[in-house]
């Protein structure tokens, strides 16, 4: 395996090598929207749903026709949210360039019923991905994970099937190679 030597980030993505076993992280794409040395770190998957769409699932949301994430195996009874209006969402955290995490929740829906806000540019997600202290270091040491800067067409614009290979691809060289590797290593 490729030895990545870029450090995780707040605003980092997380890419699963391509054996990674673990059902939960499996060719996932993640976003880390906490990073501390010396603290956790939290992180959303970026590619893989539910097979529900966010009405289906929130009273009130009616009209939100997207689909509804698997963030991470970590508290799978919260609901979290990345977007593009931290200008317009209160109490939104920002991450990098135009990418933001939560904010008013209310004021979401609001905004969401009334159609002031586009629904490609925000993405929901059920529980979340996190690592104690020193715990993601450890994988990192492992090489369970190729860590890469975020980009906003990555969490948005990009189809969730595609966007690990995408992402690998974007990087090129040795990188680009690890797309056709077969998910069970026997198989190569």
């Amino acid at each position: 395996m490729i030895k990545n030597k870029v450090t995780p980030t707040t605003g980092s993505l997380l890419l699963s090598e391509p054996f990674m076993l673990d059902p939960n992280f499996k060719r996932t794409v993640i976003m880390l929207c906490e990073h501390a040395e010396d603290g956790g770190t939290v992180g959303f998957i970026l590619n893989k749903t539910l097979n529900i769409q966010v009405c289906d699932a929130l009273v009130g949301f009616d009209e939100v026709k997207n689909e509804l994430f698997y963030g991470g195996p970590v508290a799978q009874d919260t609901l979290h949210y990345l977007h593009r209006y931290g200008d317009l969402i209160e109490d939104s955290l920002h991450i990098i360039d135009d990418i933001y995490w939560g904010g008013n929740f209310d004021q979401v829906g609001n905004m969401l019923k009334a159609g002031s806000i586009d629904q490609k540019n925000i993405k929901f997600f059920l529980g979340y991905s996190g690592w104690s202290p020193g715990q993601l270091q450890g994988e990192m040491e492992d090489n369970s994970w190729i860590v890469t800067p975020a980009k906003s067409q990555y969490i948005f614009d990009i189809a969730n099937k595609e966007l690990w290979k995408k992402v690998l691809n974007d990087l090129g060289g040795e990188y680009k190679q690890i797309t056709n590797y077969p998910e069970d290593p026997i198989l190569n």
